[in-house]
This record gives structure tokens, C-alpha cells and sequence, in this order.
């Protein structure tokens, strides 16, 4: 919640210099792409916290402003984020398109692995497999521009764990364990946040290899991690892998089921 607000406090500030200052067509340009940053940055705090009103609302601007200021990787960045959210292929696809080709190999692969998603929910296996190959053969290209601030997080990791939960919406626990595994082993506990969301992916997905045992240690460990964060995320997510635990015996299911009451 508190970088909510700090989004949202920046882009009431950039709002004000839009509408009072006085500058070129240029520097217009400029800031009404800084105002669509904002604007995803404030959409992504507000979803993360459950505020789903007010997501959309901040994508609407983000999408509005990135139009205007003629940036057609933040045009659709703006467009991924609306489609993550519902799950809207048809608007994931069109962010691709209007990105194009020219776009950075950074924001290619995240435009791509967000496409990847929404097939994935839909349950279209082939059209999953080629939007995770498109975002995995993005990240390895070589940049001849630099990359926008947005994406300094997007990177092979990034790709293999969007893989990873693909494949586990896609109840294909060959693909996804090892993927998972792999991609998680590689995340420090001290990010939390997204280590205890991600998990609750892998224990779906041993839940869907007949392993409940491993599920419930990888629970208990998410639990662990998710505990203190102020994403609401992880608590949803892990809601759901509880559920579902609780159909299956042995002490190890017990444990952690007993351990989530307390």
C-alpha cells in the first residue's frame, strides 16, 4: 500500500507540471510517457493490493498517455498489463503487434511472456509453447538501444518462471516442475514477496505430478515467506493451494494445514 501511494503522489505530481508548465512538443512528449510509467507502476501497486477498481482505472490512463506521447513499447506495456490482469488474449496479442518488431528485446520478451499467460488460462497449449519461445528468444538477442527503466527486471529468470506457471495452468507438471524447481532455486529468500507467490505455482504443480508430500513442504515455506508482505497475492494464492491440500492425508499435508489454522 505505502508504494501505492508513492505512485500515485508522483503522478498527480507530473499531471500538475503537464497542465501548468510551459515546454516544447518534445519535452511534452517526454513527460507524458514518465505520466504512463507512473500510471502502470501505480495500476500494478493497486492490483497487488486487491484494488482492482482502481488498477483499471490507472491502465486506462497508462494507455491513454502512452498514445499521446508516441511510444509504442509503452503503448503496449499498457496494453499487457490490462490483458494480465483479465486474462484477455485478444488484447495481450495486440500489444505484440503494436510494439512491433522494433521494439527492444526486453520489452518484446515481456509483451511476449504476458501473451504467453493469457493462452495459457485459456488452456491453448501450442499458442502458450510459441509466446514462451517468442519471449525466450527475445531475452537472448542482443540490445542495440538502450532498454527502458520498465523492464530492468525482465531476464531469462523472469521467462522460465512465466514458463514454469504456464505450464502449471496448463496442468503439465513434466514441463512445469522442473522449470520451477530450476527458476526458484535461483531466487534469494530475501525476496519474498515473489518467492512465496511463485511457490504456490510449484506446489500446484506437484499436487498435479501425484507428489502431495513436496507440495505441503513447498507450502510451509511459502507460508514462511509470505508472512509480513503486503501484497494480498500470496495470501490468495496460497488459499487456494490450501483447499486443495486438504483433500490428501499423511503427516507432512497435516502439518502444514495445522500450521496455516495457527
Amino acid at each position: 500500500m505505502d508504494t501505492y501511494e508513492v505512485y500515485t503522489s508522483e503522478m498527480a505530481a507530473t499531471e500538475k507540471l503537464i497542465k501548468t508548465a510551459s515546454y516544447s512538443s518534445t519535452t511534452a512528449r517526454a513527460l507524458t510517457g514518465v505520466f504512463a510509467e507512473q500510471a502502470q507502476m501505480a495500476g500494478w501497486a493497486a492490483f497487488d493490493a486487491g484494488r482492482y477498481v482502481e488498477s483499471r482505472r490507472h491502465y486506462k490512463a497508462a494507455l491513454s498517455a502512452a498514445k499521446e506521447s508516441g511510444d509504442p513499447g509503452l503503448e503496449g506495456n499498457s496494453l499487457a498489463f490490462m490483458a494480465y490482469e483479465k486474462a484477455d488474449t485478444r488484447t495481450a496479442a495486440e500489444s505484440t503487434r503494436i510494439a512491433g518488431v522494433k521494439a527492444t528485446p526486453r520489452v518484446r520478451a515481456l509483451l511476449h511472456e504476458r501473451l504467453a499467460w493469457t493462452y495459457a488460462v485459456s488452456g491453448q497449449v501450442s499458442a502458450t509453447a510459441r509466446a514462451l519461445d517468442a519471449a525466450a528468444n527475445a531475452i537472448s538477442e542482443p540490445s542495440h538501444f538502450p532498454e527502458p527503466d520498465w523492464v530492468f527486471w525482465v531476464d531469462p529468470l523472469e521467462i522460465d518462471i512465466m514458463a514454469g506457471r504456464c505450464y502449471t495452468e496448463l496442468r503439465r507438471p513434466a514441463c512445469a516442475v522442473p522449470l520451477l524447481d530450476d527458476a526458484l532455486s535461483r531466487y534469494d529468500d530475501t525476496h519474498s514477496r515473489d518467492k512465496a507467490l511463485y511457490s504456490t505455482w510449484l506446489a500446484h504443480a506437484l499436487m498435479d505430478a501425484d507428489d502431495p508430500e513436496r507440495a505441503a513442504y513447498v507450502t510451509e515455506h511459502a507460508i514462511d515467506l509470505a508472512s509480513g508482505v503486503g501484497s494480498v497475492r500470496p495470501g490468495e494464492r496460497l488459499r487456494g493451494v490450501l483447499s486443495r491440500l486438504s483433500r490428501y492425508g499423511g503427516p507432512e499435508v497435516a502439518a502444514v494445514l495445522e500450521r496455516a489454522r495457527g
